[in-house]
């Protein structure tokens, strides 16, 4: 189980500016290689810019609180459902990872939230030039949230998520390496975000959460 074993050998605790984890090598090389080949619609080709959020081309809040028909949002989102399953058969395999007990009483401990009840949710994100993300906390629905940085194109380590502190001052940026991922649980004043940084071609990563409502992908 790679996950696994990069939450239990190859990870660190932090409690600055708020409790998270940094752990490496939680993915296999033919999940990395879905994660390049994800076909994820460049938004300049739509005319489109991003404004901060997730939800870039007006999606509603609904949307991002997991109601899958509300916005528009999800036309740009590659999140993988049973539906997409067959296209990455390697990313399905690192979420039964997830959904498995053994992981999510894990994550569990970690955090100091009951996951047994839980969805997995996994998002494929391409990020390009003009990105950035305003600082935010995650909504309460989110029981563990973080991503997994696939950089495959020698981009810059600065391109990894921004950490303020309760004033909104950045103080912490996680290193946009390869393989490499953070998580944590949602909170009060767990600002993160990203600042506009240059990204010469793209910012690959995905995005893993623990969430209340439903997705395809219940825990076991």
């Amino acid at each position: 189980m790679t996950f696994l074993s990069s939450i239990l050998n190859e990870s660190k605790k932090h409690n600055y500016p708020f409790d998270h984890w940094e752990y490496n090598n939680a993915l296999s090389e033919e999940a990395i290689n879905e994660i390049v080949n994800a076909d994820i619609p460049d938004l300049s080709e739509h005319n489109l810019s991003y404004d901060g959020t997730r939800a870039i081309d007006g999606g509603a809040a609904e949307f991002r609180e997991g109601i899958i028909s509300g916005g528009k949002a999800k036309k740009f989102r590659c999140f993988i459902t049973k539906k997409n399953a067959p296209e990455y058969p390697n990313l399905v395999k690192f979420i039964k990872e997830l959904q498995s007990e053994k992981v999510h009483k894990t994550i569990s401990k970690m955090i100091g939230k009951d996951l047994s009840h839980s969805f997995v949710r996994v998002e494929v994100i391409c990020d390009r030039e003009g990105f950035w993300l305003k600082p935010h906390c995650d909504i309460k629905e989110k029981l563990m949230s973080g991503l997994i940085f696939i950089n495959k194109e020698n981009e810059s380590e600065s391109l990894g998520t921004d950490f303020y502190n309760e004033k909104l001052e950045k103080v912490k940026t996680v290193p946009y390496k390869n393989n490499y991922g953070y998580l944590f649980t949602s909170g009060p004043n767990t600002w993160h975000g990203m600042e506009k940084k240059k990204i010469l071609k793209e910012r690959r990563c995905i995005q893993v959460n623990y969430v209340t409502f439903e997705t395809d992908w219940k825990v076991d």
